[in-house]
């Protein structure tokens, strides 16, 4: 067996590390869209209230924003490794994502200090989607068991 396959297999080896591996990417294909011009429109501010700066138009975000969203991706990425992690990562960050929700519920689209992600509403019900979708992925797929060739 080569060490391509090894390393692919690392990853691939079940359903929930694909899936934890997919939901990392996104991650950070989101936190690097929040950087690039075009895809992010107006001021992007390092943090909090003041950051302008709207990806596609439609979601804030800020420097802290899309730096969040990098090192969601990269501690997917490192969860998909393995079985146990991928589950860990969909079902705590799922969890992460609705607390964020619930904080958003009272600081989305204030110019408070406490709005220091920052958070508009699109963002918020967008923290719902993405808690309900990752602890419902995390929980509903089932363990997988793997044997050995020719077993």
């Amino acid at each position: 067996m080569s060490d391509v396959t090894t390393a692919t297999d690392r990853y691939a080896g079940s359903s929930i590390q694909r899936i934890a591996l997919l939901v990392g990417v996104v991650f950070l294909l989101v936190g690097i869209a929040g950087f690039v011009p075009g895809l992010t429109t107006g001021d992007l501010g390092g943090a909090g209230h003041g950051s302008m700066a709207m990806l596609l138009g439609v979601f804030q975000v800020s420097v802290l924003h899309n730096v969040v969203h990098l090192l969601f991706g990269v501690v997917g990425l490192l969860a998909a490794r393995y079985p146990t992690g991928s589950r860990m990562y969909l079902v705590i960050g799922g969890i992460v994502y609705f607390v964020l929700w619930v904080y958003g519920l009272f600081t989305a689209g204030t110019m408070s200090g406490a709005n220091f992600v920052p958070l508009n509403w699109a963002d918020n019900w967008l923290h719902l989607v993405l808690a309900v979708g990752m602890v419902a992925l995390g929980v509903v797929f089932p363990r997988e068991r793997r044997y050995p060739v020719g077993a």
